[in-house]
């Protein structure tokens, strides 16, 4: 069963429509629902505004180049230099950890071995 769900959020007072459908978890042995987000109330007109269902900043804010370096070609290059720069030192790092989590683990290992060899010699 299909039905429409109308939602206040009280950290920013916009009311979020949502097109619930219930249906039966045979493991838990109760109702449940699922919710898809339709849009937005729009407080001056009362009609639903589509909204694009995720939360958070949107994908272009979060990948956005300054606009200096979109207009200069040569600062552009150097954001992406410093970008590769940065992936390599990132690369070099992990590298690095994950050849310490091998030490490590080879170490506990040995632990491991000499611990049980020390039990073997205390039970004699």
């Amino acid at each position: 069963m299909t039905s429409i769900i109308k939602k206040l959020d009280k950290q920013t007072g916009v009311t979020y429509v949502y097109e619930s459908e219930s249906y039966w978890d045979k493991e838990k042995k109760q109702p449940r629902s699922k919710r898809k987000l339709i849009g937005k109330i729009d407080e001056q007109t009362g009609e639903i505004v589509p909204t694009g269902g995720r939360k958070g900043r949107k994908r272009n804010e979060l990948t956005q180049i300054p606009q200096t370096a979109c207009t200069d070609g040569n600062a552009l290059k150097a954001l992406c230099a410093e970008q590769a720069e940065e992936l390599c030192r990132k690369e070099e790092e992990i590298s690095a950890l994950k050849k310490q989590i091998l030490e490590l683990t080879l170490s506990v290992s040995e632990y491991k071995r000499r611990l049980l060899k020390i039990e073997e010699l205390s039970r004699l």
